[in-house]
């Protein structure tokens, strides 16, 4: 049986935008939540979203519908954060073997330029400090870290979207949540 988006990818490439929109509604939301847990910035996870429509848009005809449409949407954005977070950190990352830097880098010193009352007063000081150290993950276990217990992905769908072998899927998690634990156990 073929998928929603499938049909909806079938009816893009005859021209039809509606059908595109749809897509968009289906997934804007979903995209936006995954880049804003993996990038923390608001602007820079709306560039990846609208990135990530783009190259949709421009390579559907490329879309094999064997494969689950979500898998292949994420895989690009998940791409995306990742090409982002790894031009960010060469652009102000710290000395990352120094003790007294450990897991920090420089875009996690900058400002948030998203802080408002109301989110502040959403997040209580225990998430706030689980964001704060996911965010200090290197960006190979971030990815990880984020599909799996922010999007709920299983360890098969991680594996998917990021075309990586289940088994260095369960290694990242492993040392993702080792690498939380070394920062949290102090702080919690």
């Amino acid at each position: 049986m073929i998928s929603v988006e499938a049909r909806l990818a079938k009816l893009v490439l005859k021209g039809d935008q509606q059908a595109f929109a749809d897509i968009v509604d289906m997934y804007q939301d979903k995209l936006y939540h995954m880049a804003y847990r993996m990038l923390y910035n608001r602007q820079e996870a709306e560039d990846v979203v609208q990135d990530t429509f783009l190259r949709v848009y421009r390579n559907l005809d490329r879309y094999d519908d064997s494969m689950k449409f979500s898998t292949w949407i994420y895989r690009i954005a998940t791409n995306l954060c990742i090409d982002r977070l790894r031009r960010r950190k060469a652009t102000y990352s710290l000395d990352a073997e120094s003790s007294e830097h450990e897991g920090l880098d420089g875009y996690s010193m900058l400002p948030s330029d998203n802080r408002t009352p109301e989110s502040e007063t959403l997040l209580s000081e225990t998430q706030r400090i689980i964001h704060q150290a996911i965010a200090t993950l290197p960006a190979k276990y971030k990815s990880v870290m984020v599909l799996r217990y922010l999007q709920d992905m299983s360890l098969q769908e991680i594996s998917d979207v990021l075309d990586m072998p289940v088994t260095t899927i369960k290694t990242r998690v492993h040392r993702g949540r080792e690498f939380l634990r070394k920062r949290l156990e102090h702080k919690l």
